[in-house]
Formats: C-alpha cells, sequence, structure tokens
C-alpha cells in the first residue's frame, strides 16, 4: 500500500455523521490541519488534473456526494474511463501520495441534501439517449476544447461507433495532456475496437506507467499482451493487477488461464478455485477449473467441475459441453459421452457444429495416445468421425 492509498479515507456510505467524528479525531492528532471541500464530484470525471491545489500542512479534503462521479448512462459496453471508481481512487492516491499531509474524506450524502448539476458533460452522462449525450458533449467543446472535454466526447463517439472522430479527439486530447492516463487508456479502448492490438498494448502500457495502481489498465495490457502471443508479459501484467485488486474474480480468472497457456497448471487450478470461492455461481470459473484439472490427466475431477459449470450455466455452452463429454470418455462412460455429445451439437449452425466436432476428435485422439490402455473410446470416435463425413459429403 503506497502512502497515497494510506490516506485515502471511504466514509460509510449511509452515515455521514462517521465522517464529522473521523474528522474530529483526526483534529485532534493533527493540530492547525484545515478541512477545504473538493471539487464537486459530478464534475470529477471533467477535470484535469483531478486534485486541486493544496495548502501545506495536514489537510483533509471533504467531497459530499461522492458518488455522483459515478453516474455515467452510457450504454453499448462503452464506459468512460473517468466515471469509473477505481480510476477515481487511483488519480486521487497518485495526487495525495506528493503531499505529506493530505487526506481525501468520501462522504456520500442523501440525494435530496444536494442539487443536480447544470454543468454540460456532467449533464451529458446523466441522459438516456446517446444521441442528446453526443450533442451536450460538442456543445461543451465549443465552450473549450480542453483535454477532458476531449476524452469524454471520444468515447461518447466510441458509443455511437463515430471511430474516426473519436480518433481525432483522442488525438487532440493527447497532444494537450501527454501525462494523462485516461486519455491513453480510451486511445487503448479505441485501438482495441479497431482491432490493432499492438497499438493497443502501447496506449494501455502508457496508462500503467503514468498511473501504476489503476488495475483495469494492468488488466487491459495483459489482454492485449495475451492476443499479441507474449504469454509471460501478459502474465506478469494480469499478476500486477491482482495485486492491486486481490478480491477480483475477473483479475484470478485472467491470471489462470495465462498461468494455464504457460504450463504451470498447480498454480491455475489455484487462481480458478479462489474464481469458485467467489463467485460460486459463474460457471466459467468451473469450465475453467475442469480443463486445468483435465490436462492434469485428473479425469474425474474435471468431469466434476465441468458438470458443475453446465448445471450453472444457463446457455449451456456446447464447447464446454464437448469437453465434459471427452470427460466422461476419459473415465469410462462411453454411452454417456455420446448422449452428451449429440445434444450438445443439435441445432448448430452447420460450420459451427462442425468445428466443434473436428476439434472434439482432434482432443479424443489425443487423450487416447496419451491414455493408450483407454476402452470405451472407440464407438465415440465412430460416431464423430461420421458426422464429419456426412456433413462434409
Amino acid at each position: 500500500m503506497t502512502d497515497g492509498e494510506a490516506r485515502l479515507r471511504l466514509a460509510s456510505a449511509d452515515s455521514p455523521l462517521a465522517a464529522a467524528e473521523w474528522i474530529e479525531n483526526w483534529q485532534a492528532e493533527h493540530e492547525g490541519g484545515r478541512v477545504i471541500a473538493s471539487p464537486p464530484p459530478a464534475e470529477w470525471p471533467f477535470r484535469y488534473p483531478l486534485a486541486p491545489d493544496l495548502p501545506e500542512g495536514p489537510v483533509i479534503i471533504r467531497a459530499n456526494a461522492f458518488d455522483e462521479a459515478l453516474i455515467n448512462q452510457q450504454s453499448s459496453g462503452t464506459q468512460l474511463v473517468t466515471t469509473q471508481r477505481a480510476y477515481l481512487e487511483a488519480e486521487w492516491a497518485a495526487a495525495l501520495a506528493t503531499h505529506a499531509g493530505a487526506w481525501l474524506l468520501l462522504v456520500s450524502t442523501p440525494a435530496p441534501q444536494h442539487p443536480s448539476t447544470t454543468a454540460l458533460l456532467p449533464r451529458a452522462f446523466r441522459v438516456t439517449e446517446a444521441a442528446e449525450r453526443l450533442s451536450l458533449c460538442v456543445e461543451a467543446l465549443r465552450e473549450g476544447r480542453t483535454a477532458a472535454a476531449l476524452v469524454a466526447t471520444a468515447s461518447v463517439c466510441m458509443e455511437v461507433n463515430d471511430l474516426e472522430a473519436a480518433a481525432r479527439d483522442l488525438d487532440e486530447a493527447i497532444a494537450l495532456a501527454p501525462h494523462w492516463a485516461a486519455a491513453h487508456y480510451e486511445h487503448g479502448k479505441l485501438w482495441l475496437r479497431r482491432d490493432d492490438m499492438p497499438r493497443a498494448a502501447a496506449a494501455f502500457q502508457v496508462a500503467t506507467d503514468l498511473l501504476p495502481r489503476f488495475a483495469p489498465a494492468w488488466s487491459n495490457l495483459g489482454a492485449t499482451l495475451g492476443e499479441l502471443d507474449r504469454p509471460a508479459e501478459a502474465l506478469a501484467a494480469f499478476e500486477t493487477a491482482l495485486a492491486l485488486d486481490p478480491a477480483n474474480p475477473q483479475a484470478l480468472n485472467n491470471v489462470g488461464v495465462v498461468r494455464r497457456e504457460l504450463g504451470r497448471l498447480t498454480e491455475s487450478e489455484s487462481a480458478f478455485r479462489q474464481v469458485i470461492q467467489l463467485t460460486p455461481g459463474l460457471a466459467f470459473g468451473h469450465y475453467n477449473l475442469g480443463h486445468t484439472l483435465f490436462l492434469q490427466g485428473r479425469f474425474q475431477a474435471a468431469l466434476s467441475a465441468y458438470a458443475e459449470g453446465q448445471a450453472r450455466d444457463p446457455e449451456k455452452n456446447p464447447v464446454q459441453a464437448s469437453r465434459l463429454a471427452l470427460c466422461q470418455v476419459a473415465t469410462g462412460d462411453a454411452d454417456g459421452a455420446l448422449r452428451e455429445l449429440r445434444r450438445a451439437t443439435a441445432g448448430l449452425p452447420r460450420e459451427y457444429r462442425q468445428q466443434l466436432l473436428a476439434d472434439t476428435s482432434a482432443i479424443l485422439w489425443a487423450l487416447v495416445t496419451q491414455q493408450p490402455g483407454l476402452a470405451g473410446w472407440q464407438p465415440v470416435q465412430a460416431w464423430v468421425d461420421g458426422e464429419l463425413r456426412g456433413k462434409s459429403g
């Protein structure tokens, strides 16, 4: 934990009186300590730099209604990074680390006690229609083409799939604020949308360099490095994200996947068991554990994990069902494997079904090669071969 993190104080969301008590205790320990108001939290996502200039000496920056900084009605899977709590906390922590005696006190206050914002950009991210949001952002740019306004507008452009406009706005924002992690992070998201993994990785790398305590930047860096077939570097990025957010199931899952790709199966298993402990209802936690156990040759345990995943999976993923069938073959239940394969592949689109059966055949042959004494597999392979010939004939 950095000094900045140690001074990041979050009061209880439902008891603002606890904030007053904490301030009283703090002032008793810090003679002459001051309490100042933060900028309005509704405006935090649209400020660069986020933290104001602070007076010397011990100081508390009190932020009332901090939850207003997190309001974002964007859709289509697009979320402006500066409206994410993890990002704002990382930015504040970095700012506080440069001041020997500053604390941030976040206080949630009931909505009726504070008015809604009238500023253009906060309004934009409170409306539900993307077209109206974009119109308000463009109006804000007319008042001033600041880095924050450009990044916010670029995010909305990505929301409406205008990637060219988003690229222009982000280029301009980075030229104005080359040391702002948010601009580079959004640039990375844009390159992901354009399927340019080298540039996405470079953008996320800059974001991690500028704001190393922001876990999602490390996660995205790891994902892009994985796509670039750089698993060792991807694992290092994912493990950094996990160290920053150790109870995050997605970070654990990412670590488990790459450890498995690197052949570190025991460590992969440990990660997936933690995923299941944190989110027992997540089907893919069980599926990933099953795959790792299968690679270890622990077929009965793998079968149990795949079956648990199928039981929790409303979609009954056909690929994972085929893996369950392979576990059934490996544990001597060829009849059950045939039933599962027929069920899993029934009604699938032709090309998808053919690819799934081809993959199943390849894995089955590999299993037989590694387990020469395996019995009962021949009828399964014969059925798969027959289906493949029938589909290709």
